[in-house]
């Protein structure tokens, strides 16, 4: 059930009202990415259904339009994984969510609503249901929030024909060309040194282009179009920081700067100024290089998000979003027996065997300690292991959608479309966590609230890839479903997806969050 502006339908027993349907437009990619986007007419729009509509309000405008407003905020904030986190955890905070630190005790209480964080880019969020009792399910939505791109090599300085430059690794598996001829520049984290000898963690951006990679020119590569664009990733793939740099000896003579410095003085020195600090009070980095270009709607009618890192801040952002608006309210957890989790975790794209990936056990230790300070003094035989049989984990990862110029890469039968909702990926090899019970379970939720979805299996004669759905499966054995929102362009440094099924996305998970326990304890499988 694809509409022009999705809807989300609640069950019959809750009550319903009436809310302006006309999507904003925001201003253009040139506008700045913070800004507040303003609705272009208060023209409503009506959509017949057997069903009264409903959304849910958030700071008392409609879902529908501040959900993608509030995605193309976050992809802006967000260039790393590192400010990914740090978003969510202000973004949290806000709402009411007590920050946890995982090397100190823990007193959680039901209805209360908690997160914390490990290396600033892995994020855990829980709100406890009041009717909780241990055995319980606990219902999970896990992402990640790091992306493919060039990430600076702990030795960064280098100098070729009297241009300064900056020496990177490729990270993940990012479609490398399109980092060519792009407006670039860096950001990360950085430890200082402060002036009582501690050292504290920062959180860098520089907002302006200060790094480019350009390409050959086609009269020093001819064939370049007919043989294709094939870059050595070592050699060809080094950006640009400036023109070499003169410096002043002694005697007041010029001497060229020094190759064998670990970083480019002008590089500490932006870094310095961002910071508001001093060149000598920075004692380690770790950057991205990031497209400056800020994430925008773009199509005829507005209908497509133009952004980097869709892949997979766009499924965070709803995994978290939702999370928090399903439990604004005492009233949200009064009724739930279950806990409701997000899992954010960093390194997916190169494979996730981090302390701060989804390979650490860092969800498993999470579900063992909240079960512990939930039970009383006697905990009852195999209490974490009854809560993880009865738990259930949605793995959103974003999903191909269906590219109109090869659709002979795709299953004749399977080729996800934008604007018609979440994706349901299938792999009979286990790239995929899907199993047909788990696919069921999470089409029911879509049924009940009359939520369109697709399903997706990749061509037998084609690779797949895969996601932190089987390993999180795997490692905790928790029943697992794997979904996306559809995209194209994936893995370039600038992806393409719908803005209906950011909305469609956001919707489900709620639904999700909301109706699981009630769906769940009517399916028996191991009985």
């Amino acid at each position: 059930m694809a509409l022009s502006r999705f809807q989300l339908l609640k069950p019959p027993h809750t009550s319903v009202s009436t809310v302006s349907l006309f999507p904003r437009v925001p201003s253009s990619c040139s506008s700045c990415p913070r800004s507040r986007h303003r609705p272009s007419t208060s023209r409503r729009l009506c959509i017949p259904s057997s069903n009264p509509p409903i959304q849910d309000s958030i700071n008392g405008e409609t879902s529908s339009s501040t959900i993608v407003d509030g995605l193309l905020d976050y992809l802006n904030e967000s260039w790393t994984q590192f400010h990914a986190t740090a978003e969510a955890k202000r973004q949290l905070i806000a709402a009411g969510f007590q920050l946890l630190n995982e090397s100190s005790d823990w007193n959680l209480q039901p209805g209360g609503r908690y997160f914390f964080t490990r290396n600033m880019s892995c994020l855990i969020a829980f709100a406890v249901g009041e009717k909780y009792r241990v055995g319980n399910g606990i219902h999970v939505i896990a992402a990640h929030t790091d992306s493919p791109c060039l990430k600076l090599k702990p030795r960064t300085a280098s100098s070729k024909s009297d241009y300064l430059m900056v020496n990177v690794q490729t990270y993940g598996a990012g479609l490398w060309h399109t980092w060519f001829d792009r407006d670039l520049s860096v950001a990360g984290r950085v430890i200082l040194k402060a002036g009582d000898g501690s050292f504290t963690h920062a959180l860098v951006k520089v907002k302006r282009p200060i790094l480019r990679v350009p390409t050959l020119a086609i009269h020093l590569d001819r064939s370049v179009n007919t043989d294709g664009f094939k870059p050595n990733l070592e050699s060809h793939l080094v950006p640009l920081l400036a023109m070499k740099l003169k410096e002043e000896s002694a005697d007041g003579s010029i001497q060229p700067c020094s190759s064998k410095a670990t970083h480019h003085s002008l590089l500490l020195e932006v870094l310095a100024k961002e910071l508001d600090c001093k060149v000598n009070e920075i004692m380690g980095i770790e950057l991205n290089v990031c497209d400056t270009q800020p994430s925008c709607l773009g199509g005829g009618k507005n209908e497509f998000i133009f952004s980097g890192r869709l892949d997979n801040l766009a499924s965070s952002y709803c995994a978290f979003r939702s999370l928090v608006d399903t439990c604004k309210s005492p009233s949200d957890l009064a009724d739930e027996t279950a806990i409701r989790m997000v899992a954010l975790f960093d390194n997916e794209e190169v494979g996730s065997n981090s302390v701060q990936g989804a390979g650490a056990p860092t969800m498993f230790q999470a579900m063992r300690r909240i079960v512990s300070c939930l039970t009383s003094d006697h905990i009852g035989e195999g209490a974490v292991e009854r809560t993880i049989r009865s738990s259930f984990l949605v793995s959103a990862d974003m999903a191909h959608g269906v590219h109109p110029n090869f659709l002979d890469k795709y299953e004749e039968h399977h080729r996800p479309e934008l604007q018609k909702g979440l994706v349901i990926k299938h792999n009979a090899n286990q790239r995929y966590a899907t199993s047909s019970v788990t696919a069921f379970l999470f089409k029911e939720v879509a049924e009940i609230y009359k939520i369109p979805v697709q399903e997706f299996v990749v061509r037998n004669d084609m690779g797949c890839g895969s996601t932190i759905g089987p390993i999180l499966a795997s490692g905790v054995g928790i029943r697992t479903v794997d979904c996306g929102i559809p995209q194209l362009s994936m893995h370039s440094v600038r992806e393409i997806c719908g803005k209906e099924d950011v909305d469609i996305a956001y919707q489900h998970f709620m639904a999700f969050f909301r109706s699981f326990s009630s769906i769940d304890r009517n399916l028996s499988i191991d009985f």
